[in-house]
């Protein structure tokens, strides 16, 4: 956990919003061109989900470095980040990426664009970068935040995120060992919190983002801070998430059609019967 002094330590202060994600933009950039370099050389673009989860708890922590605000908020601001940051990218490399082939998404696009893998690889890791200062605004406002002491709606929306990261790890942890059983390949998860939701995972990763949007709330125009987990929302019913993971799950598994007619697709409900 990075430590918080006070202002006249550090011989950069940044006072507004624009300038810490100026700042976030700046790092997310430089080092998804060097991971972009890399994927040259390997030829697979699977560590960059891993490096935008890192990336936004090191934007954070150098907004509470850099910023002009209370210590107490600039600390908040990189631990909320940090525990979700790291956690998820621990958690992506040691089931997605290490010893395993590079993701089914990134294969697909290098059949698709052909010779333009790798300008295309690149526009994508940018486009990383932005989603990287995109979610990292929260945690700008935190830090920037002037008043001492934290009042009735920080600790609400502490208690939220802790909500959402402890769902989080549930939900990962209870399907890693659905697939870690042989006896389980082709089937859908239906255990534990699976059984409530077809996406807990994603449920309750939004509900860590309102925490975190909560805890901003009771900062100057912190209304702007809602924008990241509408945003989510969004993209994960419209974009990207849920549309292609549902996709994918009808063409590989028989029984997803009928996990479907029972199971909510988003928040956990008690399963219906048919």
């Amino acid at each position: 956990m990075v430590a918080v002094g006070p202002r006249e330590e550090s011989p950069l202060v940044i006072s507004s919003v624009l300038g810490l994600l100026l700042v976030g933009l700046i790092l997310a950039s430089s080092v998804m061109i060097v991971l972009w370099i890399v994927q040259v050389r390997i030829g697979d673009a699977s560590h960059v989900d891993v490096a935008w989860a890192v990336l936004i708890a090191c934007a954070a922590i150098l907004y509470a470095l850099l910023a002009d605000g209370d210590a107490a908020y600039r600390a908040l601001a990189a631990l909320l980040a940090s525990v979700w940051g790291f956690r998820l990218g621990a958690y992506l490399y040691f089931n997605r990426v290490r010893g395993k082939e590079e993701d089914g998404r990134y294969q697909s696009l290098r059949a698709k664009w052909g010779e333009r893998t790798n300008r295309n690889f690149f526009l994508f890791f940018q486009f990383q970068a932005v989603f990287v200062v995109f979610f990292s605004i929260p945690f700008a406002f935190i830090a920037l935040e002037s008043e001492s002491g934290f009042g009735a709606l920080v600790w609400i929306g502490i208690g939220v995120w802790a909500i959402g990261n402890v769902g989080t790890i549930i939900s990962d942890r209870q399907l890693a060992t659905w697939r870690a059983d042989p006896a389980n390949k082709g089937k859908t998860a239906r255990g534990g919190v699976w059984s409530w939701s077809r996406h807990p995972n994603y449920f309750f990763e939004w509900i860590n983002w309102c925490g975190i949007a909560l805890v901003a709330t009771s900062t100057a125009q912190s209304w702007i801070a809602w924008i990241v987990p509408a945003g989510l929302l969004f993209l994960l019913f419209r974009v990207t998430g849920i549309p292609a993971t549902e996709r994918q799950a009808l063409r590989s598994r028989v029984d997803y059609l009928e996990y479907q007619r029972t199971t909510s697709v988003f928040v956990p409900l008690p399963p219906r019967r048919v």
